[in-house]
């Protein structure tokens, strides 16, 4: 899966870091829900209308929130990894 590809065809990519990581450095356009905010948000993400590409530090935090997304019923979510790898 070419995930840079898919976000430049209009995925919309969120990224689960903290706010504080996420403010020392993210994507352009990306949208920053931390991994533990996902439930709290869950229907912002749902509202959604493209597929979605989650990213974090190395893929961890980007699994759990991919976990928690599906469970709510969105169909199409990726689990890019490192944010680092979209660049």
């Amino acid at each position: 899966m070419n995930y840079k590809e898919l976000i430049q065809n209009g995925a919309t990519l969120i990224d689960v870091r903290s706010e504080m990581e996420f403010d020392e450095g993210h994507i352009e356009n990306a949208i920053n829900i931390p991994v533990n905010d996902i439930q709290a948000r869950i229907q912002e993400v749902k509202d959604i209308n493209s597929p979605i590409v989650l990213c974090c530090l190395s893929r961890g935090r980007a699994g759990v929130a991919k976990a928690l997304i599906e469970a709510a019923g969105v169909k199409e979510v990726y689990n890019a990894g490192g944010w680092q790898s979209l660049l």
